[in-house]
């Protein structure tokens, strides 16, 4: 079955960067569509980076836009977000999903909290 499993997330100070990882098994990692979400307390959970394959398209809301990067290595079964200049409003848990067609399954998150 698939699975999914996150990384990197952390305590960071406003400006300040980190990168994610998610590591995918039991699947075909190259055919699904990869994307990032985020849910604050007391907020639904929302897109903020999606990568598909092949080609490598990527989609972002405005929120991110210009500070976020997405990337996906097929080779490692990996998908990355590169986060700069931090805000306090970026904090939430960061989640990772695998979709293909209507299905799509969920890795269990990782907390990301930007605060000085």
């Amino acid at each position: 079955q698939v699975q999914l499993v996150e990384s990197g997330g952390g305590l960071v100070q406003p400006g300040g960067s980190l990168r994610l990882s998610c590591v995918g098994s039991g699947f075909i990692f190259s055919n699904y569509v990869m994307s990032w979400y985020r849910q604050a307390p007391g907020k639904e959970r929302e897109l903020v980076a999606r990568i598909l394959s092949p080609g490598g398209l990527t989609d972002y809301p405005d929120s991110v836009k210009g500070r976020f990067t997405i990337s996906r290595d097929n080779a490692k079964n990996t998908v990355y977000l590169q986060m700069n200049s931090l805000k306090p409003e970026d904090t939430a848990v960061y989640y990772c999903k695998a979709s293909r067609g209507n299905v799509g399954s969920w890795g269990q998150g990782t907390q990301v909290t930007v605060s000085s």
